[in-house]
C-alpha cells in the first residue's frame, strides 16, 4: 500500500526547505532526498545570496543588472518577483537565525560579483549555501509535521486522470509508492552531465527526468552556465574559486603574469560569467598555457580569513591561496533552463510544483547574474508553497495519463558503449562551452540511440541506483543538445562557432521540449 502524506518534497537544498518552513504549519510534509541532507547544491554555493538591501541599492537596480546578465530573455515578471520579494525573504532569513557577515559597526556586509553594478551580496565567509541551509533546516528538521528519508531515490512520478498524486522511489529495502495532495520538486542541478563540473555527485538531473518522463514541459536547457574558475588541477576535484574573490580584487593571469581581460571584455575581471569564461578559453588558445587566478596583491592574513573553504581547497592541492598563482579553468555549474513553471512553481502537469534550478521560470533568461541562485530557491521555494496550499494545487483534470507499473527493467549501461563517462565527455566536448553543427548533429543522433537504450527503464522503474545515473545523465544531456541544436544564434550560456551573433529576430524566444510518448492533459496554469 502506498503511504500517504499531505505534502511531497523532492529534494533538501535551500528551495525544498524554504517551501516546507511553510507547508509543515498546514499539513505533513516527506522530503525525500537522495543522500544526505546537506549534500546540495545549495551547501556548495560559496559567494553569498544577492538582495537589495545595502546603502544606494534598489529591487529596480538589482532587476537591471540580472536583465542585462541574462542577454534579452529574462521573463520580467519573474524578475520583478525575484528582486522584490528577495528583500523581504532574506529578511525573514535574517530573523530566522542566518549568520551572514557583518562590518565592525554591527551593520550586514555586502560584496560585489561580476555584472552587479554595486556591492549587494550577503556572504558567509565563502560557505553561504552552507550557512542559509543550516538556518532553514534547524527551522524544519525538528518540526512534528515533517519527516525526512534520506538515501531516497525518486525514480518516477505517480499520474491519474491528468494530475500528479505522488512518487516511487527506491532505498536500501526496495521501491516504495507515497501519495500526496501536491508534488514540489527541489531537486536542484545536472552538472554532473558534463566531465567538468564544480556540482556535487548528486547534481545529475534526476527531476529534469522524472518530470519530462511524466509529461511536464522543460524550457530553456541550451543554457548552461560554465563557471570560468573552477581549480584546474590535473587529479583534483573542479573545486569552484568563487567570483566573489574576483569582486574583492582577485586577477586574472595568463602564463606571463598579465591581466588579460580586458583585451577581450570591457568589465575585465567583473564581465558576466559567460563572457570570463569564453575569454579564458580564446587566451588559454592564443597562449597555449594555463590561466590563473591570483590575490598576491592582496593582505595575506585577509585572503585566508575571507576564504577559508576555498584556502583550505587549495592548500589540499598544494596551493597557498593568499601567495600562489591558482590554476583555473571553466566547468559547467548552473543551468539556467528546466521544468518550465509559471510564477507559483506550477508545471504543465498538475499538482505537480518545481522550484530552484530544476526550474525555469525564465528569470535568469539566457545566463544567470551571480548570486542569484540561492535568492531564486528562497523566493520561488516560499511561492511553491503558497500554491500547494491552494486547492488548485490538488484539481483534477478529465484525461488520464496511464501510471507505469512498477516492474523492474534495468537498463544496459555496456550497450553501444553508455556509460557514465562517456556521456559525460560527450557532452563537454559536443554540447560544452562553443557548440557548432556537425558535432551537435551528431551528439544528438549518440544520445537518442542511448536513450532508446535507457528509456524502457525508466519508464518501467527498479533500476539499480548506477543505471539510474546513467539513464538521467543520458535523458538530460539529450534534452540539452537538441536545444542547443536548435538555437541557431549565440547568447548568454549558449555559444555557436557557427552563428556567432545574438538573433532577436528569430530566437528571443524559449524553446520548450515534451515527452511525446506521453499523452499531454490541457494546460491549466499557464
Amino acid at each position: 500500500m502506498p503511504r500517504r502524506t499531505d505534502f511531497l518534497v523532492i529534494g533538501s537544498g535551500i528551495a525544498g526547505l524554504r517551501a516546507t518552513a511553510d507547508l509543515a504549519l498546514a499539513g505533513d510534509v516527506l522530503i525525500l532526498t537522495k543522500a544526505d541532507p546537506t549534500e546540495s547544491n545549495t551547501g556548495y554555493a560559496q559567494g553569498g545570496i544577492a538582495a537589495a538591501l545595502g546603502p544606494g541599492d534598489s529591487p529596480r537596480l538589482h532587476a537591471a543588472d540580472t536583465v542585462a546578465a541574462g542577454d534579452g530573455l529574462c521573463v520580467a515578471a519573474a524578475v520583478n518577483v525575484l528582486v522584490e520579494d528577495g528583500v523581504r525573504y532574506t529578511r525573514e532569513l535574517i530573523a530566522a537565525g542566518a549568520r551572514f557577515d557583518r562590518e565592525p559597526s554591527g551593520e550586514l556586509s555586502f560584496g560585489r560579483e561580476g555584472a552587479h553594478g554595486l556591492r549587494r551580496v550577503l556572504h558567509a565567509a565563502d560557505a553561504t549555501g552552507r550557512e542559509i541551509g543550516r538556518a532553514l533546516w534547524n527551522q524544519v528538521a525538528e518540526h512534528a509535521r515533517v519527516r525526512v528519508e534520506r538515501n531516497a531515490r525518486v525514480s518516477r512520478l505517480l499520474v491519474r486522470h491528468g494530475k500528479c498524486v505522488g512518487a516511487a522511489y527506491e532505498d536500501d529495502c526496495g521501491t516504495h509508492l507515497v501519495e500526496a495532495s501536491a508534488v514540489l520538486i527541489a531537486t536542484g542541478g545536472a552538472g554532473q552531465v558534463f566531465r567538468e563540473t564544480t556540482n556535487p555527485a548528486v547534481a545529475t538531473g534526476d527531476g529534469v527526468t522524472i518530470a519530462w518522463q511524466c509529461g511536464a514541459a522543460v524550457a530553456d536547457l541550451e543554457f548552461v552556465q560554465f563557471h570560468p574558475t573552477a581549480l584546474s588541477v590535473p587529479g583534483a576535484p573542479r573545486f569552484l574559486l568563487s567570483e566573489a574573490m574576483r569582486g574583492e580584487g582577485a586577477h586574472l593571469l595568463n602564463a606571463a603574469g598579465e591581466r588579460f581581460m580586458t583585451r577581450y571584455e570591457p568589465a575585465g575581471e567583473l564581465a558576466s560569467r559567460d563572457l570570463v569564461s569564453r575569454a579564458i578559453v580564446r587566451e588559454q588558445q592564443r597562449t597555449g598555457q594555463p590561466v590563473c587566478l591570483s590575490m598576491q596583491q592582496l593582505d595575506p592574513t585577509w585572503v585566508r580569513a575571507r576564504f577559508p573553504t576555498i584556502a583550505a581547497a587549495c592548500l589540499a592541492a598544494g596551493f597557498d591561496l593568499a601567495t600562489d598563482r591558482i590554476p583555473v579553468g571553466p566547468a559547467a555549474h548552473y543551468v539556467m533552463g528546466g521544468v518550465e513553471t509559471d510564477l507559483w512553481g506550477r508545471t504543465s502537469v498538475p499538482g505537480l510544483l518545481a522550484a530552484g534550478e530544476v526550474a525555469c521560470t525564465g528569470v535568469h533568461g539566457a545566463n544567470r547574474l551571480a548570486s542569484n541562485s540561492l535568492l531564486e530557491g528562497l523566493v520561488f521555494g516560499a511561492r511553491a508553497a503558497q500554491a500547494m496550499l491552494l486547492p488548485s494545487a490538488s484539481g483534477r483534470l478529465a484525461e488520464t495519463v496511464v501510471e507505469a507499473t512498477a516492474s523492474a527493467a534495468a537498463a544496459d549501461s555496456g550497450d553501444g558503449g553508455l556509460t557514465e563517462a562517456a556521456v559525460r565527455e560527450l557532452m563537454w566536448t559536443a554540447v560544452g562551452l562553443t557548440r557548432e553543427r556537425a558535432s551537435l548533429e551528431a551528439a544528438v543522433a549518440q544520445l537518442d540511440a542511448w536513450y532508446a537504450t535507457v528509456a524502457p527503464g525508466l519508464e518501467a522503474g527498479g533500476l539499480s541506483a548506477a543505471d539510474w545515473r546513467v539513464a538521467s545523465v543520458v535523458t538530460v544531456g539529450r534534452l540539452m543538445a537538441r536545444a542547443a541544436l536548435r538555437r541557431e544564434e549565440t547568447r548568454g550560456g549558449h555559444a555557436r562557432s557557427d552563428f556567432p551573433a545574438r538573433d532577436d529576430v528569430n530566437f528571443q524566444v524559449h524553446i520548450g521540449d515534451r515527452n511525446p510518448a506521453v499523452r499531454q492533459t490541457p494546460d491549466t496554469h499557464r
